[in-house]
């Protein structure tokens, strides 16, 4: 049974999810550090956010070595 909590975190996760799609549409490829980093929003948040994104296939996540980079599909 959802609770007001868990819909406000949802919701928050979406938004963000949003915000996360329109820098990437704005500025293209970004690094997973670059992304979080201007993003206001808590780390954890916008990883979420980004999960969203790929599970909707919106973005597309290339990893090399250490370094992630995000851009949307």
């Amino acid at each position: 049974m959802a609770t007001a909590v868990d819909d406000s975190a949802v919701k928050q996760i979406g938004e963000t999810a949003g915000e996360v799609w329109q820098l990437l549409d704005a500025s293209g490829p970004l690094s997973m550090t670059q992304l979080i980093k201007q993003i206001d929003a808590p780390r954890d948040t916008v990883m979420q956010a980004l999960g969203w994104l790929a599970r909707e296939d919106k973005v597309h996540i290339e990893e090399e070595g250490r370094k992630k980079t995000v851009e949307l599909v």
